[in-house]
Formats: C-alpha cells, structure tokens, sequence
C-alpha cells in the first residue's frame, strides 16, 4: 500500500476505520448492554475511573455537550447506581461526581476484557507492525490534542 496519494489515503481510512471501530465496539457491547448504559454513559464511567471525581462542567466539557445534556446521563447512571454525586462540605451548590463502587467494578471488568481484546487482535499482528501502529496512533494522537479544549 505504499505510495498511495493522501486522497487514496483518506478513502482508505474511510473504508476501514468503520469497520475497525464497529468490531471493538460489537465485542464489548454485550457488556454495555447487559449492564444497559449507553457508549456516552461508558465514557463518563471510563473518564472518572481514569481521572477520579470531577464537577458537572469538566465532565460536560470532556464529553461535548452541555452541562444539562451532561447532567441528564449523570441522573441515569446514578439510578443505576454507577457514579455518585457529592456534595461539598462548605458549600452544598458545589457537587463533584465520582464512581460508586458498582461503576468501578463494572469498569474494571470492561477494561479488561477490553484489553484481552485487543490482545487477542493485535497478537496476530508482528511486533514490528504494532510498534509501527502505536507510533503512528501516538503522533495521530499529539495532532489531536495539541489545541484541544481538555488538555491539560
């Protein structure tokens, strides 16, 4: 596939990058769906187990959407008994987010199995080839970053 143009480039990657993303997704949606949360309800778990508690509008930010959209997954999530709100001792308008033990375990669990997956995936792959992916995602990575909003 060398020497492709950055056109032929881009179809490509529209080509595959769907696909790619529906089967990671197709083999961890049993567990979102049995558990019944959404992907954006994932990525608020993912986010506060990677990043600890955080307020309503740091979460709303991280997510892209408004802090009522933001607010409207928290309230399902906290019936489910994921995540938890906490109130400031001092001042009970100040109200952080943070994952129930539930939420933690369930994250746990789908960072696992998300991990053997990848594993699984990626070991029918050379060394080489990986090495080659990671620096690539990792530059891919910077350029998407470097101006972003959330970083920090």
């Amino acid at each position: 596939m060398s020497g492709v143009s950055l056109s032929e480039f881009a179809d490509k990657l529209d080509q595959i990058m769907p696909v790619f993303m529906r089967e990671f997704v197709r083999r961890h949606n049993s567990d979102l769906l049995k558990d019944k949360i959404t992907m954006p309800q994932f990525f608020i778990l993912n986010h506060l187990y990677k990043q600890g508690e955080t307020n309503m509008s740091c979460l709303a930010k991280f997510i892209g959407v408004t802090t009522a959209a933001a607010t409207g997954l928290v309230d399902r999530i906290v019936k489910s008994g994921y995540v938890e709100r906490v109130y400031e001792p001092q001042d009970r308008r100040v109200i952080k987010i943070k994952l129930s033990a539930k939420g933690e375990s369930l994250i746990k669990k789908i960072v696992q199995d998300r991990r053997q997956t990848t594993m699984d995936i990626f070991g029918k792959i050379s060394q080489q080839d990986r090495d080659d992916y990671l620096r690539v995602l990792g530059r891919v990575y910077e350029i998407l970053t470097k101006n972003s909003p959330l970083k920090k």
